[in-house]
């Protein structure tokens, strides 16, 4: 059945019903979606239903229609028995949201169905019901039964036990086994294999995505695609001698290019029996529908596995970078980096938590929008009047909805992935997979780039981000003959004309001269702190990167601001910003990933332009005023290191006076410490945890950080720690030449009038 023969501009044929109805997008994906319940999963027409009433006793929801309805028999759906599947259809356009699965799952619960299923055809989530209850909660699961399968009780019980939960372990143990398969019959390090596995996950991905009937990437697909190519060389007289599936690989690279996932002269360093035997172990999963929570924290816990011990410290434990996230608050709108992301934890976590806050926003102005349609006199009004308000609803829901879909340009989803997600990391592997960890979580990969984290690079530069997050490397040094090198800039012209279009023409050159108008000078030269370890110089780095009143959290080694040998760097610090909060965490935290030292989570707020104004001129009088308390000594002093002749001092006198001038500037200076201080004195608060959540095994264990978080979030407002200011919205939806807005307060207008009245 080929829905694609079947259509034209403005009509498409509904098999269902042996018509052709009106080619709305939802119509569209109902149809398309009833030719892949018929094509692949092998049920008859003369089984299904379309757009059938289910009985529905709740108030305000109009006439409850189920998209689609199937049973386990032509003869079940004759006697009108319970059906087993009911469908619930959105546009392609739409990204479907929790109230929408609620909103189908009632209709499944009323049609006493065993299956619900949602789709866009992008993106198809199935869930279990839970018969005898209201559903509180949704259960998803792998799959729907086959049309042959329909009636084993076994199979459908088997399905309803595949939880999302069991297919992230699932996913995570079959990922660890095609890694192993690689280990035995390529002899690849854990490393290397994991390149191999990233390489067919991605051609998995490329093929799923691209193919309209959703077909999975399986070993028999790869057979057919294999066949189809040979028959076309031959009949072209083409000879290709690179193998089939480095073709495939090619094709990917090609897709992937702007992502910078692989070299160009990358390719598959696996034989082809692996690779078939990988895809297959793989075919169960889709990868293009497979949810993204489960894509990503199955792609982590293999992740995790893969590189623990010698790349161990490129992974912050989960637990760390959930309280870190927490305690920082990152908003909507506000810029995002970490300059050390090794597989990205930080960035993931930061993109999940924002991307929830704009969910729950847009369900809440939902929620305005149906408080505001469906009045008390709803159930009173004609049913021409509620089709109308049905109708202006749906309008607003897909208004609404269009902002969290990430292929919009301006929706908000994609403001976060593509405007304010920016990350480095100096290691190719760590920084090509911080990028597919974040593709895994659901995108926000395309600011992330292997580069040295201290040098400038896209839109990483000074002053810009609200919020940094990171676990710099302890312990190594940046040498004193490194050098900066024309390497570390970029002379791709096409590339920085798109950033001087981005981010401003001379805002982007003066970011970019930290690295062009340096070539050949040290490294080290670029930074104040005088200090080549690797963590300290971090500090300085974040500082610079965060704008004025922005925040961060850092992991350091414990103390690292009160060495004495540290002196220039506390000084730094506290010349620039705020210690907001100090906690210390047990060594044991980061034992699983291969780290001795006892860590510290420490968060600073930088300055405001006013606070360095304040800070700076008060230093400035404290400097004046202790100085002129010593001036007229040190002006004997340095009168009398000055004479010449016979009236000069010895060389004992000379050494006295030198070490007296020494003293009184050494004076001087703890004085001026000591002033500042007690000028810009406020409280610390330094918290220390026994245990963080997990074992020095890596094992789950009590959390004390999850009630210090919560303890923390009402003293940082009552302490007006910093400013947190919402961000409104308004949408616009053109439609039948009028425009629609949804205001930030959730209501609707069209031009000046109610859109409710």
């Amino acid at each position: 059945m080929d829905i694609q023969k079947r259509k034209n501009d403005k009509e498409i044929f509904a098999p269902l019903k042996n018509k052709w109805l009106v080619m709305k997008p939802e119509e569209e994906v109902r149809q398309k979606y009833i030719c892949r319940l018929a094509d692949s999963y092998g049920y008859q027409l003369d089984q299904m239903d379309q757009e059938m009433q289910v009985t529905n006793s709740q108030r305000g929801q109009g006439a409850a229609r189920a998209d689609i309805i199937v049973w386990r028999s032509k003869e079940d759906k004759e006697a009108k028995k319970y059906p087993l599947i009911v469908v619930e259809c959105k546009a392609e356009s739409v990204t479907i949201r929790k109230e929408d699965y609620y909103q189908g799952m009632n209709y499944a619960s009323w049609a006493h169905a065993d299956f619900f299923v949602t789709t866009n055809l992008k993106e198809t989530r199935i869930f279990r019901i839970v018969k005898g209850q209201i559903p509180d909660q949704l259960d998803e699961i792998v799959d729907i039964p086959s049309a042959s399968k329909a009636n084993n009780q076994k199979e459908i019980d088997r399905l309803l036990k595949q939880t999302k939960a069991f297919t992230r372990d699932e996913f995570s143990r079959l990922l660890t086994k095609c890694h192993n398969i690689i280990r035995s019959n390529d002899w690849l390090s854990p490393e290397a294999a994991f390149d191999e596995i990233s390489k067919i996950l991605f051609i998995k991905i490329r093929y799923e995505r691209n193919n309209s009937d959703s077909q999975i990437f399986s070993a028999e697909r790869f057979k057919i695609l294999k066949k189809n190519r040979e028959d076309y060389n031959k009949e072209m007289n083409i000879t290709d001698e690179k193998p089939f599936y480095q073709h495939l690989f090619d094709l990917t690279k090609q897709e992937f290019a702007s992502d910078h996932l692989f070299d160009d002269n990358a390719k598959i360093e696996i034989r082809e029996n692996s690779f078939e035997q990988i895809v297959k172990e793989l075919e169960i999963y889709n990868l293009s529908t497979t949810s993204d929570d489960v894509k990503g924290i199955a792609f982590e816990k293999f992740l995790g596995k893969t590189f623990r011990g010698e790349l161990g410290q490129f992974f912050t434990p989960r637990t760390i970078v959930d309280f870190i996230v927490s305690i920082l608050d990152p908003q909507e709108g506000e810029r995002i980096c970490d300059p050390c992301c090794g597989s990205g934890g930080f960035l993931i976590k930061a993109f999940e938590y924002v991307r929830e806050k704009i969910e729950k926003d847009i369900e809440h102005q939902k929620e305005e929008i149906k408080a505001l349609s469906y009045g008390d006199d709803y159930d009173k009004m004609p049913g021409k009047k509620k089709e109308e308000i049905e109708a202006r609803v749906a309008l607003a829901f897909t208004c609404l909805n269009e902002e969290l879909n990430i292929n919009n340009p301006k929706g908000r989803l994609r403001s976060l992935s593509y405007d304010c997600i920016y990350g480095t990391d100096a290691n190719p592997r760590m920084a090509r997979t911080a990028k597919m960890n974040m593709i895994m979580h659901g995108d926000g990969h395309g600011g992330v780039h292997h580069h040295d984290g201290l040098l400038n690079v896209n839109g990483i530069f000074e002053n810009r981000f609200d919020v940094i997050l990171t676990n710099p490397p302890f312990g190594a040094r940046v040498k004193k003959d490194s050098k900066i090198s024309v390497a570390d800039g970029l002379t791709d012209e096409v590339k920085m004309a798109e950033y001087c279009t981005r981010y401003g023409k001379e805002v982007y050159e003066k970011a970019i001269s930290q690295v062009n108008d340096n070539i050949g000078k040290p490294l080290l030269s670029l930074y104040k702190i005088d200090s080549s370890l690797t963590e300290v110089l971090f500090i300085e780095r974040c500082l610079n990167l965060l704008k004025p009143g922005g925040r961060m959290g850092i992991v350091l080694p414990e103390g690292v601001l009160n060495n004495p040998n540290l002196q220039k760097a506390r000084e730094f610090v506290e010349g620039k910003a705020k210690i907001l909060l100090i906690v210390s965490i047990p060594q044991d935290v980061f034992m699983a990933s291969g780290a001795m030292v006892k860590p510290s989570l420490l968060f600073f707020k930088k300055f405001t332009e006013e606070e360095a104004d304040t800070y700076s001129q008060t230093l400035q009088q404290i400097q004046l005023h202790v100085t002129t308390k010593y001036a007229d000594e040190i002006d004997k002093i340095e009168e009398k290191l000055a004479l010449r002749g016979q009236d000069a001092p010895d060389k004992e006198a000379k050494q006295a006076y030198r070490a007296r001038l020494k003293s009184i500037k050494r004076k001087i200076d703890t004085e001026v410490k000591a002033a500042v201080k007690e000028k810009f004195d406020y409280e610390i608060p330094i918290a220390e945890v026994k245990k963080a959540g997990i074992s020095t095994t890596g094992a789950a264990i009590e959390n004390e950080l999850i009630p210090l978080a919560e303890e923390f979030a009402p003293y940082r407002k009552d302490m007006d720690l910093w400013e947190v200011t919402p961000k409104t919205f308004q949408y616009e939806l053109a439609d039948n030449g009028n425009v629609y807005r949804i205001c930030a307060n959730g209501n609707v207008v069209s031009g000046q009038e109610s859109f409710y009245e």
